[in-house]
């Protein structure tokens, strides 16, 4: 049986090296290791799982991180007129935000989870359930209880198991995204550290520019892209929005940065209006003709000291 003694070593000394192994385990790196095993109300563990939105999203930016990071001040408010999947908020992680969607579904569904959400029912990747949650979920918004959290439960689920990520509405209001092709799902059902994540967030929804600002907000707003495959939800976002987006937060006074794809009428507009633009290369994650070459994409700033 091997001892691990040192050469040399006598047989008290030996005792009195592993008694001293225990107790500093004990009295100083047990507790260290405890208490660290209790962070994740703080989001500082490196595989929290509230850092990763969770939905999935057409068009997410949680690959643009690393770029809106330098630029990102936690003493600001952060405010997203269109925050979709949540992917920059959770990113940054800011303590107070404001974040708004036109899509009320999403955030009924941020509500709940601030409270704390839990997932009951059953969940499992197969069609035939997937079109009778489908048709409990139209039948919760024709009845008026879209809010409810039977609603956002089933919002989720579809979320996950619906075609890419897909958030789409037929013209009188009904969610009509059809099964998707996944070969394994792993569903959440405890959403609880999500809440202090979210404590000091706030959740509208609703036109953009109905949201009153502080001077000081740090605003990003990531639009529907400027071309013709933008038929994602209801309401859609003609290009009128889009001028209208830009006009609007190029009369704030705090940090605006805004990300967009780069075609030729969009920088044109964000130069017209005096933003300073960048241009990166972003992944292209769905497309009308199955195109998944790098998307080249414009950040357009405006207020901001350091930027890049």
């Amino acid at each position: 049986m091997s001892t691990n003694f040192e050469k040399g070593a006598t047989f008290p000394g030996f005792i009195r090296h592993v008694c001293w192994k225990r107790v500093i385990h004990a009295r100083l790196l047990r507790p260290i290791h405890l208490f660290w095993n209790t962070l994740p109300w703080l989001c500082l563990r490196p595989h929290c799982p509230s850092h990763y939105p969770p939905l999935k999203w057409v068009g997410g930016k949680r690959w643009l991180l690393p770029e809106l990071e330098p630029l990102w001040d936690r003493d600001r408010r952060l405010v997203e007129p269109l925050c979709g999947g949540l992917a920059i908020s959770i990113g940054l992680q800011p303590r107070r935000a404001l974040l708004n969607d036109i899509n009320s579904h999403v955030i009924y569904f941020y509500r709940w989870l601030k409270r704390g959400f839990q997932i009951t029912l059953a969940m499992e990747n197969d069609s035939d359930l997937y079109y009778s949650y489908r048709q409990r979920f139209n039948q919760l918004i024709r009845s008026g209880q879209a809010d409810s959290s039977e609603a956002a439960a089933l919002f989720y689920y579809l979320n996950r198991t619906g075609n890419n990520g897909l958030c789409r509405y037929n013209r009188k209001g009904e969610f009509n995204v059809p099964f998707g092709r996944h070969k394994r799902i792993k569903y959440r059902r405890d959403f609880g550290l999500y809440r202090h994540l979210l404590g000091g967030w706030n959740f509208a929804t609703g036109p953009f520019d109905n949201l009153v600002l502080e001077p000081g907000d740090f605003v990003y707003a990531d639009p529907p892209y400027g071309v013709e495959f933008r038929q994602y939800p209801k309401h859609g976002f003609a290009w009128k929005n889009q001028v209208k987006l830009a006009e609007w937060l190029a009369g704030h006074t705090g940090p605006v940065l805004l990300s967009n794809q780069a075609t030729e009428r969009i920088v044109d507009l964000y130069d017209n209006l005096g933003y300073i633009l960048k241009f990166v290369k972003g992944p292209r994650r769905i497309s009308c003709t199955g195109d998944r070459t790098p998307a080249r994409e414009v950040l357009a700033m405006r207020n901001l000291s350091n930027m890049m």
